[in-house]
């Protein structure tokens, strides 16, 4: 089928690129207009991305088009677009849940003297992620992958003011940039082993579907060193630390960064470039067991977290765990489902839990309690986002997080045994943060009201798709065209009907549980710090992850630091004193010498000519 739509998806990240420009220019005078320019950016963005998700839906043709940009020698880098299904279904997840997130922001940033700089950023950071979907080599990808960096170091940094939001801002770029590295450097690689250093997927693909024409021990090399990127921007262990702390940011940026930007951009680097990862099954274990452990861990850490934000980003490290758990297991169409999935149901979940923090102006969860009778929409469509994370049918999360399941039971039972834990883990901590938040009396004065339409709005259309998204890949005979559509290969449904009785299970009781403990008060809530005191401050303390990346990294490196400025100052500032002291000194020697006295200079003459004879003469002597 003839493409025609395909044709201007450039334009996708040019419409918030637009919005961008000309909040640079003006808007410290368009407080009331620029969110709005901004908004319509996104909407804009979104209306075309659809179009052509729908043209290729239809069975278009895959589009690339492209420029020469820099010749160097002989080399010519190109820069283009590539409209596939798998970016034209990407372009839609960011730029619909980039505009709910703009229409949310109005509301929720109203107050803020700064809206139009945090809407500008938005815009960028919008325009960011959609060039790095539809790239159509790696270099370009690289460079939008620098920029998402950047605009979430000035989001995250918003309120520059907080010592804890410049230090999250920090964290999360110096963490990232270790990740980054790696990137970078198998970018090197590639560029050195490809065919006329071509970058483009088109022909990363070609090569790495053949056998021999780069060893394997290169490509396993290339596949990790892209991994390690993906594990900087997705939260993956042991990269993980600035996540979590990414929180300090305004909650709608929670939601854009958690759901369909910056945590994605690792996923959808694995799967884009899914063919190097094929050629090595070393780096697609690596892949697996990485996300495996970054889902159970994540999911640990959360049940014992009081900070509603806070429990929410550990979910999200966990949900990326099980993507990369399904990359790792070969299946790009489980992994994008749940992508998919996930980023409707996590924006929703940030999105209201953004609601309850503007009403009750806290983030500890301990201190809520009761808000379902007073902030009814913000409750109902927050339980939908729960369910879907804790994978109860029919919502969304279970059918992607079972098409991973499945794939783990099929291929390896270990893994599935650790997606199931973490699953009880997910409906258990999910559940404490609703009853907390939503159920029981109001604790501590937290009587929240409903927030305006501008912010309720998004949250039931996010509580419409966590719904209904799902239902595009199911498990059943003539349901499960997703995944032909994306890869041209389905989900496994091997053991499905055993791994859906199982999930659901665990999930119900994981809901159960959390029920008995702070609804019904049949379980004591201290009754693991009583008994295993010792295991609620390792879980509250995150492991000590942080306590022990600041000895081994902060105190050594501050300490090299401070050795190196010592030496700077003493040995090389000695040096350069001892000099210039050395040139004074001489320039007042040479000084004094200029006496005008006749005898003065007759005696310099005879000691030169002197020391100048002795010098021949030792010269001839030896």
């Amino acid at each position: 089928m003839e493409t025609v739509l395909s044709q201007y998806a450039w334009l996708v990240p040019v419409f918030p690129l637009a919005a961008f420009l000309i909040l640079l220019a003006f808007g410290r005078g368009m407080k009331r207009t620029g969110p709005v320019i901004a908004t319509l950016g996104s909407l804009a963005s979104l209306v075309l991305s659809a179009l052509v998700l729908i043209e290729q839906l239809g069975g278009a043709d895959e589009y690339n088009n492209g420029f020469d940009w820099i010749q160097i020698g002989g080399y010519t880098l190109t820069v283009g677009f590539d409209v596939t299904n798998l970016t034209a279904l990407m372009m839609v997840v960011v730029s619909l849940v980039a505009f709910l997130v703009n229409v949310y922001s109005i509301g929720y940033m109203k107050d803020d003297e700064r809206i139009s700089v945090f809407f500008a950023y938005v815009a960028l950071f919008t325009c960011s992620m959609l060039g790095l979907v539809i790239a159509d080599n790696l270099l370009m990808l690289y460079i939008f992958w620098e920029l998402v960096g950047l605009c979430s170091f000035l989001l995250i940094g918003f309120w520059y003011y907080k010592p804890e939001a410049k230090a999250a801002a920090k964290k999360a770029f110096i963490v990232t940039r270790v990740g980054d590295v790696g990137f970078l450097i198998a970018l090197l690689l590639l560029f050195w082993y490809m065919p006329d250093h071509d970058l483009s997927f088109a022909a990363i693909a070609n090569v790495f579907g053949q056998t021999g024409l780069i060893t394997e021990g290169i490509t396993t090399l290339i596949a990790i060193l892209i991994f390690l990127g993906a594990v900087g921007k997705s939260g993956q262990f042991p990269l993980h630390v600035w996540l979590p702390d990414a929180m300090e940011g305004p909650t709608p940026i929670s939601a854009l960064i958690h759901a369909a930007t910056m945590v994605a951009a690792g996923v959808f680097l694995v799967a884009r470039t899914f063919p190097i990862f094929e050629a090595s099954p070393a780096a697609l274990d690596t892949v697996a067991w990485v996300g495996a452990f970054t889902a159970i861990f994540a999911a640990s850490i959360a049940i014992a977290q009081d900070d509603i934000k806070r429990i929410l980003a550990y979910s999200t490290v966990s949900q990326l765990g099980y993507m990369m758990m399904a990359l790792g297991l070969g299946s790009v169409t489980a992994a994008m489902f749940h992508l998919f999935t996930h980023a409707f149901f996590k924006a929703l979940l940030f999105l209201g839990a953004g609601s309850v923090i503007h009403a009750v102006h806290t983030q500890n969860i301990h201190e809520m309690g009761g808000l379902g009778k007073t902030m009814k929409t913000t409750a109902w469509t927050f339980a939908v986002g729960a369910l879907a994370l804790a994978g109860i049918p029919p919502l969304s999360g279970f059918w992607s997080k079972d098409a991973i399941l499945a794939e783990a039971l099929h291929d390896h039972p270990a893994l599935f045994a650790i997606g199931i834990a973490a699953a009880l883990l997910t409906a258990l901590y999910m559940s404490r943060l609703f009853f907390l938040v939503f159920a029981g009396k109001p604790r501590k004065g937290a009587s929240g009201h409903e927030s305006p339409a501008v912010m309720t709005v998004p949250l039931v259309v996010l509580a419409l798709l966590a719904v209904v998204a799902g239902f595009v890949e199911m498990p059943f005979e003539g349901t499960g065209w997703f995944g032909e559509w994306l890869t041209g290969h389905a989900a496994a449904h091997e053991g499905t009907a055993l791994v859906m009785l199982v999930s659901t299970a665990v999930g119900l009781l994981g809901i159960y549980l959390g029920w008995l403990i702070y609804v019904k008060g049949a379980i004591p809530r201290d009754a693991v710090t009583k008994r295993m005191p010792w295991l609620t401050r390792l879980l509250e303390r995150k492991y000590y992850i942080d306590e022990i990346y600041h000895a081994v990294f902060v105190v050594s490196l501050r300490a090299i630091g401070r050795a190196f400025d010592a030496f700077d100052r003493h040995v090389v500032g000695g040096a350069v004193r001892l000099a210039g002291g050395a040139a004074v000194w001489t320039g007042r020697a040479a000084t004094r010498m200029q006496n005008g006295q006749l005898q003065s200079y007759g005696l310099y003459a005879v000691i030169g000519l002197v020391i100048l004879a002795a010098a021949i003469a030792g010269r001839r002597f030896w």
